[in-house]
């Protein structure tokens, strides 16, 4: 096979995510929440994480780039864009292809991280799900140096916040699909996922518009755990 069926899995477990609907706190200061601004982009964003395919994810990335010549300063459009075509490269299947993809998810994600405001943490956790594609495009020649990334695009995601519960949930992912004699597995990975569950349930969004999505790959995630407990008691 030319992909191990362990970074198959990864590609189905880490992206797919979708967003959740907590209710936001706050609202930004450059797009209220009822301008015409914050109600495309919700509406935009809540088809970006339902999308099924990889023509829905293309038209996500077309409406974001829209969003961002209409706001130029505001770093989530890029942000949304990154995490968009991360996506569409792990629905890819060839390599080639695979690889200008995700350069250009990380064209999107650095201009993300230079516009003013930009959420250091949640950019920082995009960057460890794009490594993770680049990964699988080759994994045996670069799963060492890239995981070494993986990590440390974590670290400064908690860093910068350890109340973004995105970040425990796809370092439980990183855990999870790796071999146990690297340290993975699901033993590793658990710990992780239930320090996400306590994130999410405090976590509020700073605006309408920020990033929310996570909670429900973990709510199925931690289902498994508990259909796994079940099969091996009786």
């Amino acid at each position: 096979m030319k992909k191990p069926l362990l970074t198959l899995a990864l590609v189905a477990a880490s992206f797919a995510a979708v967003a959740q609907t907590a209710p936001a706190t706050a609202t930004t200061v450059a797009a209220p929440a009822t301008s015409p601004y914050a109600a495309m982009m919700q509406v935009t964003i809540k088809e970006m994480m339902s999308a099924t395919d990889k023509a829905q994810l293309q038209q996500s990335i077309a409406k974001m780039e829209r969003a961002a010549a209409v706001a130029p300063q505001d770093w989530l459009p890029r942000y949304y864009q990154a995490h968009a075509y991360v996506r569409l490269g792990f629905a890819t299947q060839e390599s080639d292809a695979q690889d200008k993809i995700f350069d250009q998810a990380q064209a999107a994600l650095d201009q993300a991280r230079q516009l003013p405001g930009a959420d250091v943490s949640e950019v920082s956790v995009v960057q460890a799900y794009l490594y993770q594609g680049r990964i699988m495009v080759a994994p045996m020649t670069r799963a060492m140096s890239y995981t070494g990334r993986v990590q440390e695009a974590l670290e400064a995601a908690e860093k910068a916040n350890p109340a973004n519960p995105r970040t425990y949930l796809v370092r439980g992912n990183d855990l999870k699909f790796r071999p146990k004699m690297f340290g993975g597995g699901d033993a590793a990975a658990r710990p992780f996922y239930d320090k996400a569950k306590v994130a999410f349930a405090a976590f509020r969004p700073a605006t309408v518009i920020s990033p929310t999505w996570g909670e429900r790959q973990l709510e199925g995630i931690l289902k498994s755990y508990d259909t796994a407990a079940a099969v091996s008691a009786k």
